[in-house]
């Protein structure tokens, strides 16, 4: 259960300042250990989570401890048991040992606790609920790190009891599969699943969308999404997807590169959605403005192969949707054909380091060709046109050398 000097402590916290706050715990009679996705990161040598920790502590007598080493708080789920502690800059979340009184399927009513144990009990999965102290040593009570090691990802205790405390921990578990899993998923947690799938319905549209781009992003995301669906695990929040094959293509493609942070445009290959669907998804999953129009541009806005390999073609692309939009659009089509289009990579980097042409007139260059204010806006339409159709090589003296008379059509 425990493990002396297991964890390299520089893996976990960059800045050692942040040690400060054991110290002032341990004064005041408590102890405090991190906890969580950042001790399982450091356990796996991967870039950690967050950092999070845990301390036997009441959320009052943290508070009290802080304040008298001069150390700021704010409240961040005092309710909850959470205090955000600020060191050296650095919002740190604590949260107070707790144990679940009554659960609901999406909330928690608490009661604070000094069992650590019995902390770690309420946790999802065995893999979040090891701990870690300033020195590295480990507390890992559900056997936490022999199933990191062996890629088994499992819920602590009765996976129904877990799933039923929080809908959520379904798309948890198979995204933390995703990540971890080694072989099949756990039998007992996939039928815990299965089984209340159904809760899902219960939770707020906001939270499924998080958990489900966070998987996207994964490396075993395709894989992971084909056992979902074969469980029918997705059809209770959302039309089922029909082109996980055009992802796995798309993920394969960048194997051994950098994967584009682009889970939303995943998302879009999944569904290859066309106007409406494009629209009633973003709706559905509650997309924020920005997320949607561009969702919804995507259905739009067609664009082939031959325009964005084009030099010419690209350059208006670029100036009318931006160089970022070319470049999503180079891999929606490339996934939805299935056909990596030859010298992928360079029409890639042309794209990124295309100059996106700048219309050389402004407003103010205009005002001795217009009597009223309200001219401008279509004078400087009609320059725009020009200048397009001269596919950008027309100048600012080359537009303003036009006459008036020719601009207003008079």
């Amino acid at each position: 259960m425990i493990r002396d000097k297991y964890l390299d402590i520089k893996k976990l916290i960059k800045n050692k300042k942040i040690l400060r706050l054991f110290l002032v715990v341990a004064r005041h009679g408590g102890i405090l250990r991190f906890v969580g996705g950042a001790v399982r990161d450091a356990l796996m040598n991967i870039e950690g989570a967050d950092l999070d920790l845990a301390t036997d502590l009441s959320p009052d007598e943290l508070v009290e401890a802080c304040n008298e080493e001069g150390i700021n708080t704010v409240a961040i789920g005092i309710k909850y048991g959470t205090v955000g502690v600020i060191i050296d800059d650095t919002l740190l979340e604590v949260t107070s040992l707790r144990k679940d009184i009554k659960t609901d399927g999406r909330h928690a009513e608490v009661e604070f606790t000094d069992n650590w144990e019995t902390d770690a009990s309420r946790r999802d999965l065995t893999i979040n609920a090891v701990y870690a102290d300033e020195k590295g040593n480990v507390f890992d009570y559900y056997n936490g790190i022999e199933d990191l090691e062996k890629g088994v990802v499992r819920f602590i205790g009765s996976a129904d009891k877990r799933i039923k405390e929080d809908y959520l921990r379904i798309l948890r578990f198979f995204r933390f599969y995703s990540i971890f899993g080694k072989g099949s998923p756990d039998k007992k947690a996939l039928k815990a699943c299965i089984e209340n799938r159904e809760g899902l319905k219960k939770l707020p549209m906001e939270r499924i969308r998080e958990e489900l781009f966070k998987l996207l992003m994964t490396s075993k995301a395709v894989e992971t999404i084909k056992i979902m669906l074969e469980n029918n695990i997705l059809s209770y929040v959302m039309p089922d997807c029909q082109y996980v094959e055009n992802l796995d293509f798309l993920k394969k493609l960048f194997s051994g590169r950098i994967l584009p942070s682009k889970s939303l445009l995943y998302f879009f290959i999944l569904y290859q959605p066309d106007e409406i669907l494009a629209d009633n998804l973003a709706t559905r999953l509650r997309f924020s403005k920005k997320e949607k129009q561009k969702f919804v541009k995507w259905a739009t806005i067609k664009t082939s192969i031959e325009e964005l390999t084009n030099p010419l073609s690209l350059k208006h692309l670029a100036y009318e949707h931006g160089k970022d939009f070319c470049l999503e659009k180079l891999l929606l089509v490339t996934a939805k054909n299935k056909e990596e289009i030859p010298d992928f990579w360079n029409v890639y980097a042309n794209i990124e380091k295309t100059e996106v042409p700048e219309f050389p007139i402004r407003g103010k260059d205009l005002l001795d060709k217009v009597t009223k204010s309200e001219q401008i806006g279509k004078l400087l339409q009609y320059y725009e046109n020009l200048w397009k159709e001269s596919d950008f090589t027309l100048s600012k003296d080359d537009l303003l050398s036009l006459k008036y008379s020719k601009v207003s059509g008079e």
